[in-house]
């Protein structure tokens, strides 16, 4: 007798998230480049074209690892309570992931978040990768923007939401690298988003 929908579907996941964890560890052991796919599938026990049912490019691995926070700014805005504007319940969302030190915002100090944030940026094949990730939250957020019709003037608003966070998130990640802890950096942190939130809302007066 087959799995039922609901058990086949949590057993998939579990797979995702079984060859994206080995298949980062064997890259942060031996550097991206010296695994090949065929090795992660070897590490599984899979085979090959197993393997790329499930992820189509050896970057969707790593990519793998940040598939929960794709769309999120338009989740953000689409979930948003009544008579919030979308620029502040993005500054809320935002400076509440500095709070739980949600390595998206760059403000995580963790050993193994910094290992893998070394991975993603020093790897350019993965920061092009990255970039196909950008632009698809830009699109999301665009759509939540406009309502479902998505215009010049809210697709580049969206792109502009969407590159400060990057940069904020950048930032944090940079001074962490330096050998800031994120406890300590965290007031300067949440000043930045503050006042980068302030300015978007300057020029993006609509949304604020």
């Amino acid at each position: 007798m087959s799995n039922p929908p609901g058990l086949r579907e949590h057993k998939k996941q579990q797979m995702y998230q079984r060859l994206s964890d080995t298949a980062i560890a064997l890259f942060l052991d031996k550097g991206f480049e010296r695994v090949t796919v065929a090795d992660v599938a070897a590490a599984v026990d899979i085979s090959k074209p197993t393997l790329f049912r499930y992820f189509p490019a050896k970057e969707d691995l790593v990519l793998h690892r940040l598939a929960d926070h794709e769309g999120e700014a338009g989740r953000v805005v689409v979930q948003r309570p009544a008579g919030c504007s979308p620029l502040y319940a993005l500054r809320r969302h935002f400076l509440d992931g500095l709070d739980r030190r949600d390595p998206v915002t760059g403000l995580n100090d963790d050993a193994e978040v910094l290992a893998f944030h070394r991975l993603l940026y020093g790897t350019p094949s993965l920061v092009a990768r990255l970039h196909t990730h950008l632009e698809r939250d830009e699109a999301a957020l665009a759509d939540a923007l406009g309502g479902g019709s998505a215009g010049i003037r809210v697709r580049l608003a969206a792109g502009q939401i969407v590159a400060v966070q990057r940069i904020l998130a950048q930032e944090n990640w940079r001074c962490i690298a330096a050998g800031r802890s994120a406890d300590a950096l965290r007031p300067e942190a949440a000043a930045a988003a503050e006042d980068a939130f302030t300015q978007l809302g300057a020029g993006l007066s609509r949304y604020a």
